[in-house]
């Protein structure tokens, strides 16, 4: 059990048998009283965030979580089908709602943590920067490399993303994966 002088951001906490991480935490005093911890608080399976307060005399069961790397190998029909890193023949899907916006920016081979918790995968975590090959880009207007500003390109998981008027068709370029915004070009 975790007290409360434990609870600090990063922790990961069960509540009503979920794993919740604690991704903001703020001690607030009140007059005579004593202080309160109100934290914020992330849902590891399904990414909601809730608020809660913490009094001193409060206690919270740690989360068990494993953390292992798999493969992304394709998706169909909203399923997201992966393997273990080390044994390919092991596989195992989850659905598009519970990966959310980072799905768009996975590719075949990419390797992702899974985040297991009472051994049932419940979650992945993508690198926060992937580089992906542009595979459409709009034709260019004479001079427009004077000008400063942003088209907009495909990359190859059929996504389109801003980036500067510099960038060409097949050149490899770095996406942060949690704005899904354009970072870098890879190849010079």
């Amino acid at each position: 059990m975790l007290s409360y002088a434990e609870l600090n951001k990063g922790v990961i906490i069960t509540i009503n048998d979920q794993p919740y991480e604690i991704v903001e935490a703020q001690s607030t005093f009140k007059g005579r009283g004593h202080s309160y911890l109100q934290m914020k608080l992330k849902n590891l399976i399904n990414g909601t965030v809730i608020a809660k307060t913490a009094q001193p005399r409060d206690s919270f069961e740690e989360a068990e979580i494993e953390k292992q790397e798999a493969t992304f190998i394709y998706n169909n029909k909203g399923k997201y089908v992966f393997s273990e890193k080390e044994n390919s023949s092991k596989r195992f899907e989850l659905d598009e709602s519970l990966i959310g916006d980072v799905g768009k920016f996975l590719k075949s081979g990419e390797v992702v943590t899974t985040i297991v918790f009472r051994d049932k995968i419940i979650n992945i975590v993508v690198p926060i920067k992937v580089s992906l090959k542009v595979v459409e880009v709009p034709p260019g207007i004479k001079g427009d490399r004077a000008q400063s500003g942003n088209k907009s390109v495909t990359i190859e998981t059929g996504v389109k993303i801003n980036a500067p008027l510099f960038i060409n068709e097949g050149d490899i370029i770095e996406i942060n994966t949690e704005s899904g915004e354009y970072v870098r070009r890879v190849n010079e």
